[in-house]
């Protein structure tokens, strides 16, 4: 019953209840219930079988009258309801107001309200900074007094109009006919208030999230990133403009087209072409069809890009003018009595980087920032424009490779990465053929969110109080170690190494510090907000990111714990089941790997644990601190307790999203693969009364060849050694990093390393040279005993690494198309140099060649190919859940949905998993290859085993 119930019920019901006041009209129910529906003073009257009243003003949240009492959400009348029959009648009410709600959406009132303040957000971001400053100045000069402004909003302000004098003298050089300054051409589609503040907030989010350090950013990624950011609101900016000479031409009659303003005299033909494209617009505009009408103008767009090399050159000069008049000065009592010490807040030096993934250090040209604008990096975030912010609308829905998502800002299906045949594969694919993938990234898109305001206020106070508590790091440095008052040349060297640790560790902790800060700021811009949405895209391998990069479902523990549904839906005995069930999860510890009784019992035993995290989160025990994920635990917490409080817990409203996740999900599709029956128990295909742990099952295999090597002669068998002095330290956490990556291609150096890492975590051998030699081992007997469970898996990671290699071999990248349809295409090519001369320095820019990395096209096959599995068994998930009437969110392999609908999205999830691998999978891939590559002999087929793939459908910890 309440299951039914909670796909239609939500504690948002103002969304439900937007009823024209205009004129009476009825709705007529299936069960002849009517709705009468009056205009009176803003009030909305709704005739049901009892007296019930709506108050509804158009604007606020409606109020309920259900039976004489007042309520203020449809979702509150519904808490208080104990009889089947009310039950039956506000069912009845919000079925129809939920069919009235579809028609009327769109066309509401508020929803264009919400719709013009994204459009704002998008097109006036960098236009809104930029009138702030200059208001900002104009006070000043008319007060003559500084405006008491936080510390990096001052500087902000400081260097805004020196830099925009700057931008705009060079324009002025631009402009004239003899100028041969490579960015000449591109300098002037922008005002230079608008590119100064581009500049400044661009160059300062990258100083603050870049991985070579905060402070420091490599002067490549800093002219690419202002450069692109520059030309992506330029386009914004030269597009409005031209829709404001479309809609002024068209009211004025205008019989030639105007474009950039100077009149261009066409053919008969083209002319009127143009003409009827001006009434059809006009008459768009008329009918505040805003959307259709840009819609129009935009395809007819004459942008041209400008290429990475004109972005560098832009980004470089831009950059190179904020160095030039951006400066900072310390606070007076720093310098005494001397003259003020005021110097460049910015500099381009030369420094030592290493790349990790290379294993290698060179020297790059970098931009710099003075330590004491360093300082105030963390407390930038606030101040930052952040262009992709989550949309306060439904994104809009994707119909090709460049529309769909944002209304304005760029946005693109794939993530390609300047990887132009992937791109081009896109882009052939026809609308059909991509259709299931659209309609998956609208499905994910539409889920609308909230702030969970309670949760953030916890957040809030641990941090104002100097952070260190539930993963979030110290907001204190770490001190410097005092210099030994010593000439011992070895004690010097000692305390060099611990002053580089701990500057590295504070470097780290600014990092993270700058990371929290950027996040937090997010959601205090989206906390009084009634809901809010992610627009997505893809990678290339066909899994599904939300586009903006910081507060999303895809983030930390912080990100989830903050994050909740917008959509309330009453919890019902089932959904009262899966909270404490996910609360377990949260809390894990190896509860989480407990029967689902059992976790159920867990939290029951600790209900004053959570009643008191719920009460008082800081003040109390702090029970939710000890949880492995303790936001969201926190949350569980507060959720859970509202429930049991209640007279009638499963009536309770619950927003929370309650995750299913998949037991090392890569394995468990390539049991599917291979219909292998020992790898298929072994993560949970297969049904039974505990769920399987594949980690601590390859534990105890390689516990097991370690008591065998322990027991021989350490004289004629070097094994026997190394697996007493390790045999005590194994357990599942030693061998789960290497499990988990198996499937990606794991080789045996990565192993070792993952494992030596976990040894030195935990100070088990102090000798670097015993550690490496056990950890050697080590690797060598988990990857023994992950060839022992999953040999059909490696037998398929095998003929996929050979396919790619045959196909490699021709110089040829390795190209699929997914279940869902789409085209994937390797991008691993060999990369050229490309020399450009810019104002700050001379840059190289790197492009692909013709010429594929043959090695990394066959060991990146296997995991991409399963990768772009599990992103179409998501998908599929998705658009199911929707047809069902779920909300669902998705993180790769953890489906979220509200706790009354998981059994729902079980049995969905299983049946399209049944489905996904019901087709000839490798077979289809096969004859793929032989059709792309005619000419080329590819391995035969893996032999598979006849693992049952319906037993799925019965399997309880298959997603759990």
């Amino acid at each position: 019953m309440w299951t039914k119930f909670a796909k239609r019920a939500s504690s948002t019901v103002r969304n439900s209840f937007r009823l024209s006041t205009l004129s009476p009209r009825i709705i007529e129910s299936q069960t002849s219930t009517k709705l009468n529906i009056y205009p009176c003073q803003g009030f909305a009257r709704v005739g049901v079988s009892r007296s019930s009243f709506m108050f509804y003003d158009g604007f606020s949240s409606p109020s309920l009258m259900v039976a004489g009492r007042g309520y203020a959400t449809v979702a509150e009348a519904i808490e208080s309801t104990d009889t089947e029959d009310d039950y039956e009648e506000v069912q009845e009410l919000l079925e129809e107001m939920a069919k009235a709600e579809h028609k009327l959406d769109c066309n509401s009132y508020r929803y264009k309200m919400l719709k013009k303040r994204q459009i704002k957000m998008e097109t006036e971001a960098w236009e809104e900074a930029a009138r702030e400053y200059e208001e900002l100045l104009e006070d000043m000069r008319v007060q003559k007094l500084a405006p008491n402004l936080p510390y990096m909003k001052s500087l902000f302000l400081g260097w805004f109009e020196p830099l925009r004098n700057a931008i705009l003298a060079d324009q002025e050089l631009c402009k004239e006919s003899k100028c041969r300054l490579s960015h000449a051409p591109y300098f002037n589609e922008l005002p230079a208030d608008m590119m100064a503040v581009v500049t400044m907030h661009k160059l300062m989010a990258l100083l603050m999230t870049n991985t070579n350090g905060v402070g420091t950013a490599r002067v490549i990624q800093a002219t690419c990133q202002v450069g692109e950011a520059v030309e992506q609101e330029a386009r914004i900016y030269q597009f409005m403009l031209r829709e404001k000479r479309t809609a002024s031409d068209n009211s004025s009659h205008l019989a030639p087209a105007v474009q950039r303003g100077r009149v261009i005299e066409e053919d008969e033909e083209t002319e009127k072409k143009k003409t009827k494209l001006r009434k059809r617009v006009a008459g768009l505009m008329k009918k505040q069809k805003r959307q259709q009408a840009m819609g129009l103008v935009r395809d007819q767009d004459d942008w041209k890009p400008w290429g990475q090399e004109a972005q560098v050159k832009v980004g470089a000069r831009l950059i190179d003018l904020l160095i030039e008049t951006a400066f900072i000065q310390p606070p007076a009592k720093q310098f005494g009595d001397g003259p003020p010490d005021i110097r460049p807040a910015f500099k381009h030096t030369l420094k030592t980087l290493s790349n990790e993934s290379q294993k290698e250090t060179r020297r790059y040209g970098v931009i710099e920032c003075d330590p004491l604008v360093q300082n105030g990096l963390e407390k930038s975030a606030r101040h930052v424009v952040i262009p992709y912010m989550p949309m306060l609308v439904p994104p809009i829905n994707w119909t090709r490779y460049d529309k769909g998502g944002y209304f304005f800002l760029p946005s693109y299906v794939m993530r390609i990465h300047g990887a132009r045949q992937q791109r081009e594969a896109v882009k052939r694919a026809t609308k059909s053929q991509l259709e299931p993938v659209f309609e998956a990234l609208d499905t994910l898109g539409n889920t609308k969110w909230r702030v969970n305001k309670r949760v953030l206020c916890v957040i809030d106070q641990i941090w104002a109080n100097g952070g260190g508590l539930a993963d979030l790091v110290d907001r204190e440095d770490v001190p410097l170690p005092e210099e030994p008052d010593t000439e011992d040349e070895a004690e010097i060297r000692k305390w060099k190494w611990k002053v580089k640790a701990v500057k590295k560790e504070n470097s780290e902790k600014h990092s993270q510090r700058c990371d929290i800060e950027l996040k937090l700021a997010v959601a205090r811009k989206m906390k009084d907000e009634e809901g809010f949405y992610y627009p997505h895209n893809l990678d290339f391998r066909g899994r599904a990111y939300p586009m903006h990069p910081y507060l999303n479902h895809l983030g930390s523990d912080l990100c989830r714990g903050i994050l909740e549904f917008a959509e309330g839906r009453p919890l019902g005995k089932s959904g009262l089941h899966w909270l404490k069930i996910h609360l377990a999860n949260l809390y894990a510890g190896g509860v989480d790997k407990l029967s689902h009784n059992d976790r159920i019992a867990f939290t029951e035993n600790h209900l004053d644990d959570i009643f008191d995290s719920s009460d008082r989160p800081l003040e109390g025990n702090r029970w939710w601190l000890q949880a492995e994920d303790p936001f969201q635990c926190l949350a569980a917490c507060m959720n859970l307790s509202e429930a049991l409080r209640s007279p009638n817990p499963e009536t309770t409203i619950s927003h929370m999203p309650v995750h299913q996740d998949g037991s090392c999900n890569g394995l468990q599709h390539y049991a599917a693969l291979g219909r292998d029956k020992l790898g298929a128990a072994a993560v949970n295909l297969v049904g039974g009364d505990q769920p399987a742990d594949v980690y601590s099952g390859i534990a105890a295999r390689v516990l097991e060849i370690m008591k065998s090597d322990a027991e021989k002669d350490p004289q004629t068998n070097p094994n026997a050694l190394h697996a007493r002095r390790i045999i005590s330290q194994v357990d599942r956490k030693l061998v789960k990093q290497t499990v988990m990556t198996s499937v990606y291609g794991v080789t045996y150096i990565g192993a070792r390393e993952q494992i030596k890492r976990r040894l030195k975590e935990r100070c088990a051998i102090e000798d670097d040279i015993e550690l490496f030699t056990a950890a050697c081992y080590a690797a060598r007997t988990t990857l023994t005993a992950l060839e022992e469970m999953f040999e059909a898996a490696r037998s398929i990671m095998d003929w996929l690494g050979d396919c790619a290699k045959v196909i490699a071999s021709t110089n040829q990248a390795v190209r699929w198309i997914t279940p869902l349809g789409l085209p994937v295409v390797q991008p691993y090519r060999q990369l050229g140099r490309h020399l450009i001369k810019t104002s700050l320095q001379i840059l190289t820019l790197q492009r692909e060649t013709d010429k594929v990395m043959a090695k990394r096209q066959r060991t990146a096959f296997p995991p991409n190919f399963v990768h772009s599995l599990d992103g179409s068994h998501m998908m599929m998930t998705a658009v199911a859940c929707k047809k069902a009437g779920l909300n669902f969110a998705g993180v790769h392999d953890s489906y979220w949905t509200h706790a009354c609908d998981v059994d729902e999205m079980n049995k969905i999830l299983r049946e399209k998993f049944v489905e996904l691998y019901d087709a000839p999978v490798l077979e289809n891939l096969s004859e793929s290859f032989q059709k792309n590559f005619p000419t080329l002999n590819f391995p035969p087929l893996p032999e598979r085993g006849d693992f049952d793939l319906r037993e799925v459908l019965e399997s309880t910890y298959f997603f759990n």
